[in-house]
């Protein structure tokens, strides 16, 4: 591959209304576009990022430090065959998985885009369409947040999640059951919110009947988690505590979950999340694609990567409309029937790019060619 030439944007994305976890509030999306080139070809990715360190230890400026001191003055001067070399020539560098999968995103994009695929099928994908859940944060009265799963029913997604906390577990959970039944496909999302010390509110959650209660314990841990899931009826899903495919297997042997959660942000870029992938399957372990608030272009490689064989849970993509009133890309993610999108057949990610939307919200840009890069 003969990449030549490299871009970052950095953009700010309001969203339609605040979205509230355990971490706290998040009122608009601070992105970073990367944009791989070669020839007349453009490769395309996101950083998925957060402007603070509360999801892990990366944020939107130590990802684009790292991607321009480090990372794209190395693969602009050593270059690469594959995309799959991106991950072997960084795989000395210590985490950063967000800024190395951003980079390595972008170039599956224009790898695909060169062979005139899309990238689903360059992966490995097997499916035309996928499932979609959507995931529902911390709201501030339970009529509020019932009439939000309502409306997201009504649309037919196949998968509801809520965020909880301690003082928002059992009360919104309960509250779902009893207005909608035991029939929807429910879980929780915990965010590393609790304790082996909560054990037994945790085992309460068992009477609800939830997929899975997702990273209920820190985010650095398998231990505990292997203890809370030898008590729990309910299935545990590791999401921060899987960074790569050497995290889960550990995960597996001791039977710290059922389930894991992959995000390809999280794991370091798409090669570290097929070979996830593969080990969940080969150890009959579910995953599904998870979520960090994407624009297009993430939730297009989420589509992309969730077309493999054992993505067999609905992951959180759902519909540009959720989070925006207007999308970086064209046209925007929408439900092709009711909680199903369909996988796109065009070369790479498969959608076009709104750039005159992302420049207009550009606070921060640079080019980077071959031969004026410094490697620090």
């Amino acid at each position: 591959m003969d990449i030549n030439q490299i871009a970052l944007q950095r953009i700010k994305l309001p969203l339609k209304s605040p979205f509230e976890t355990s971490f706290g509030k998040v009122t608009e999306k601070d992105i970073i576009i990367v944009k791989a080139y070669s020839g007349d070809k453009v490769g395309f990715a996101e950083s998925v990022a957060m402007p603070y360190p509360i999801y892990n230890e990366e944020t939107t400026g130590t990802v684009w430090h790292m991607l321009e001191k480090y990372l794209i003055p190395q693969l602009l001067d050593k270059g690469i065959q594959e995309p799959k070399d991106v991950s072997e020539m960084f795989s000395y560098i210590r985490r950063n998985n967000m800024a190395k999968a951003a980079l390595e995103m972008a170039v599956w994009d224009l790898y695909s885009k060169l062979k005139g695929q899309p990238l689903s099928a360059v992966l490995g994908g097997k499916r035309s369409e996928i499932e979609v859940g959507v995931s529902i944060g911390i709201e501030d009265s339970i009529e509020t947040l019932l009439n939000r799963v309502e409306g997201f029913l009504e649309n037919g997604y196949k998968k509801i999640k809520v965020k909880i906390k301690p003082g928002w577990d059992l009360e919104p959970v309960e509250a779902i059951r009893k207005k909608f039944g035991d029939q929807i496909p429910l879980m929780a999302d915990a965010n590393s919110a609790y304790s082996l010390n909560d054990k037994q509110l945790l085992k309460e959650l068992d009477q609800f009947n939830l997929m899975m209660v997702e990273q209920p314990l820190a985010h650095d841990d398998i231990i505990d988690h292997a203890k809370l899931q030898a008590e729990m009826k309910t299935p545990i899903c590791l999401d921060e505590s899987i960074h790569s495919a050497e995290d889960a297997r550990k995960a597996i042997e001791i039977n710290a979950c059922k389930i894991i959660n992959i995000k390809v942000g999280r794991v370091g870029g798409l090669t570290e999340a097929i070979k996830m992938h593969d080990l969940c399957e080969e150890n009959n372990i579910p995953v599904w694609c998870g979520g960090m608030l994407e624009a297009g272009i993430g939730r297009a490689h989420n589509i992309a990567i969730a077309s493999l064989s054992n993505f067999s849970i609905p992951g959180d993509t759902s519909a540009s409309s959720r989070y925006f009133d207007e999308d970086i890309i064209l046209p925007e993610v929408t439900l092709s029937k009711p909680g199903i999108i369909t996988v796109p057949e065009q070369p790479g990610i498969g959608f076009d790019i709104n750039q005159e939307l992302i420049d207009k919200l550009t606070v921060n840009e640079q080019v980077y060619k071959r031969d004026t890069v410094t490697f620090y």
